[in-house]
């Protein structure tokens, strides 16, 4: 039985589309990778890396502070964030039905500073079309707020009187008021010894 060349381009046709539909399907990456991305581009300051595996728009959640971004702002955020220079190891995620529970360990200079570090927390990571739309911190098991509290206070108390230049460095979320959260530091730290 010969097969006419016509009936040979369908079944070639066939063929190739299945072979498609295969690779695209294997290739497709799970909420878990997205998330253990997203902590790879942090730990690696590949910003790239991160604004692959967001949304558009991206919601986090940190105790009453909700902010909504762009990828373009949370660019600001990233940057703001690396000038502390953190530490960032994935030790556990848990799948629930719509979301990504990562626990993970943060270090880094400012933590060492509110004497908070590491930092480990639990985030829930949720997802809309191969994205992360939201991040919500669920907990933090291990920090003591009170000795937090105390050390930013006593730190934005000290900078009031004796660097007025350097007022307000605790909420500036931009990369010059992450470095002045730094000299802040170190100027209150040189003065203390």
């Amino acid at each position: 039985m010969k097969i006419k060349l016509a009936e040979r381009q369908k079944i070639l046709v066939l063929l190739f589309i299945v072979f498609i539909s295969i690779g695209c399907s294997e290739n497709k990456i799970t909420n878990t990778q997205l998330v253990e991305n997203y902590y790879d581009g942090f730990q690696s300051s590949n910003f790239l890396q991160v604004k692959n595996v967001i949304d558009d728009s991206l919601t986090t959640v940190y105790g009453d502070y909700i902010t909504n971004f762009t990828k373009e702002n949370y660019y600001k955020q990233f940057k703001w964030d690396s000038v502390f220079k953190p530490d960032y190891k994935l030790i556990s995620l848990k799948k629930s039905e719509k979301a990504i529970i990562a626990t993970v360990s943060i270090s880094c200079s400012k933590f060492e500073f509110l004497k908070n570090n590491p930092m480990i927390c639990n985030y829930e990571f949720q997802f809309k079309s191969g994205k992360i739309t939201r991040i919500e911190e669920l907990n933090c098991r291990n920090i003591n707020w009170d000795v937090w509290a105390n050390q930013v206070n006593d730190l934005v108390g000290w900078i009031e009187i004796n660097h007025p230049e350097l007022d307000g460095f605790v909420h500036d979320m931009s990369l010059q008021g992450a470095q002045n959260y730094l000299k802040a530091i170190a100027l209150y730290n040189n003065a203390q010894h």
